[in-house]
């Protein structure tokens, strides 16, 4: 296609010509002789005029133009962009314990032509997958994805072993265009203790870079993949800096035209206390069982400690492939990589504590009200049975709640009615995700109620169901985290505590909680209830010296025919000006709530007030189980 310049010089080359062509025709009527003159001469001359017409007219389309465009192509050609990935925020518990950092191994990076020079086929590329132990499939894929005219540099391994380097070092000058640097790797010193709370970052993925290249992310670039690393990946990140390197013909760097500094990323400290962490996660360990255990502040919500188990180490991430023994411990089948936690399970007996809201509350009950117990209870055809299958007697709420007696709270249920039971599941905040950081891992649990009935079973609410909710069972689902927030109530008084687990939120307490507007009364029944609980009922592991004294409530749930029970036990301490809330849950644990998760729940308020008061509080020197086994 010819351009306007090239178009407006052949229309002059045409009208010259017809000129030369027309006076030439005049002149041949007057001349004899044709031999080297007339049209041969003069079409000679318009064929070289035209020729050099033609590399002009090219000449001035290159340089005027497009040379704008070839000087920049020139330009990328000698210079080149080595970027500086900025070095990642650090994570520290709320005592400045480090929790998340960064260490500096080495990489191989190759500029993005390589694999276009002659050679790389032959030798750079066999013997790069030799080093590195990659296939050259892989090599080229990275290289290709990132463009043979980009400027920048591609890491295609990284966390070189010793070894590695030193044959990278031995074969350099058959390895053009490869280079070795340093760069920031995410390390975890806690490993598998805070590996549900910090989470992890790992390379992009291709969907990723996809949604996230107008941000500013590029191939290679990490990114927090789960818990705080993912929350806060803003923060984190920081801002990636760079040289501007001019190179020569071979692409040897000469000099540098110009540098920018990284920005690393902003440091944050969390309210997790670390010494609280490792002993919940060591405490659930060591059953062999999946569960998860909770710590948090009643009075703002402030998450001291989150363990699920099993769980995993999020190091492993920070390798450039993960082996198969990798894999392996990811892909259990009781799914480490599931933060419990955060996932909905029936609550059972400990929901008792929002009954006994519910029951108190809409004006059935007093705090004086008393009960009579049974063996069972038939109610609409159906058989409901006592755990004991015999009664406590006549009781009234504090001790129904330390006995944990299901004919009591099955006749407060049906007297209060599914809509205000549900009513008042709501307001303990069941049924809705928390606000805790993690809102893309947080499940909200289930609060069943008529329309879900119908639109699930295409069957009515009954009083069965209201019977079943009122112990803890039935299709109602809670987290413990949820779970932790619920014992929160009674313990400050009447609020809703909203979780959070970066300590700069804790400044304003009035900012992270909520009242539920319970009067003083029912708050009292539920202290004194949940006091009982400790001193002469299903909680009596946590009455020891070597806490401050506690109360608290267990649950046991039924996980269907020939499978486990769920366990559950919540406490808090003291118990008359409370500081800590831990909630310990076991799936499909077997066994009973005080049984198995009393002591668990123990464990971590020994860590927390034997190290926050030094002496004050001391661990028995041998202790025996004065009450075997109790039951929910």
């Amino acid at each position: 296609m010819l351009n306007g310049i090239q178009i407006k010089l052949l229309s002059t080359i045409y009208s010259y010509a017809m000129s030369l062509l027309e006076h030439s025709l005049l002149s041949n009527k007057k001349e004899a002789r044709t031999v080297g003159r007339g049209a041969q001469s003069i079409m000679f001359v318009l064929v070289t005029l035209l020729a050099s017409l033609c590399i002009e007219a090219r000449l001035a389309y290159l340089q005027v133009l497009e040379g704008h465009n070839y000087h920049n192509k020139a330009e990328a050609n000698r210079v080149r962009i080595i970027p500086k990935q900025p070095e990642r925020g650090n994570i520290f518990d709320r005592n400045g314990k480090l929790l998340a950092t960064t260490r500096y191994p080495r990489s191989v990076y190759l500029w993005p032509m390589a694999h276009k020079k002659a050679g790389w086929d032959d030798k750079i590329a066999p013997r790069l997958s030799k080093i590195l132990n990659i296939s050259q499939e892989e090599i080229e894929q990275k290289l290709e994805e990132a463009g043979a005219n980009s400027s920048s540099l591609v890491r295609i391994a990284r966390d070189l072993s010793d070894a590695q380097v030193t044959a990278l070092k031995e074969y350099e000058g058959e390895l053009s265009n490869v280079e070795i640097n340093t760069e920031a790797v995410r390390f975890y010193p806690y490993g598998y203790a805070m590996a549900h709370v910090i989470g992890y970052t790992r390379e992009l993925t291709a969907e990723q870079l996809k949604d996230r290249k107008k941000e500013g992310y590029r191939l290679g670039d990490v990114i927090g993949q789960m818990g705080v690393e993912k929350a806060y990946e803003k923060s984190l990140r920081g801002e990636w800096g760079g040289q501007q390197v001019e190179v020569d013909g071979a692409g040897r760097p000469k000099k540098v035209l110009g540098e920018k500094q990284a920005k690393a990323g902003d440091d944050l400290r969390l309210t997790i206390d670390i010494n609280v962490q490792k002993a919940a996660a060591k405490a659930l360990a060591a059953t062999g069982k999946p569960g998860a255990i909770v710590a948090l502040d009643p009075n703002n919500g402030a998450v001291l400690a989150m363990v699920s188990n099993p769980s995993f180490d999020p190091n492993i991430f920070s390798k450039q492939k993960l082996s198969q023994k990798d894999w392996q411990s990811l892909q259990g089948k009781e799914h480490p990589l599931v933060n419990r936690s955060l996932s909905g399970f029936p609550p059972a007996s400990t929901f008792k504590i929002i009954t006994t809201t519910a029951g108190l509350e809409s004006g059935k009950f007093t705090p004086s009200s008393i009960l009579q117990t049974y063996g069972s209870l038939t109610i609409g055809g159906v058989t409901f049975g006592e755990h004991n299958h015999a009664g406590f007697g006549t009781i009234g709420f504090p001790t129904a709640i330390a006995v944990s007696s299901d004919t009591f709270f099955y006749q407060v249920g049906r007297a209060v009615g599914g809509p205000k039971l549900i009513e008042w599941t709501r307001k303990y905040g069941f049924g809705q995700t928390t606000g805790i950081e993690f809102s893309d891992e947080e499940s909200r649990g289930l609060v069943p109620d008529e329309t879900w009935k119908q639109k699930t079973w295409k069957i009515p609410w009954t009083v069965g169901d209201t019977i079943n909710m009122s112990i803890g069972q039935g299709a109602l689902q809670v987290t413990p985290l949820q779970a932790a927030i619920m014992f929160a109530v009674p313990a400050n008084g009447g609020y809703r505590v909203k979780p959070h687990l970066l300590q700069e939120h804790t400044t304003e307490v009035k900012n992270w909680r909520e009242s539920i507007g319970i009067k003083p009364s029912t708050i009292k029944v539920l202290r004194e209830g949940l006091r009982k609980v400790i001193t002469e009922g299903t909680g009596r592991s946590l009455n020891q010296p070597s806490i401050a004294p506690a109360a608290g409530k267990s649950g046991t749930a039924e996980a269907g025919v020939g499978r486990p029970n769920h366990t559950w036990f919540g406490a808090y301490a003291p118990f008359n000006q409370p500081e800590i809330v831990v909630i310990a849950f076991g799936d499909h644990s077997g066994d009973h709530g005080g049984t198995f998760c009393g002591p668990l729940a123990l464990q971590v308020l020994e860590a927390y007030f034997q190290n926050k008061y030094p002496g004050k509080y001391v661990k028995p020197q041998s202790t025996t189980e004065v009450n075997g086994k109790t039951v929910d």
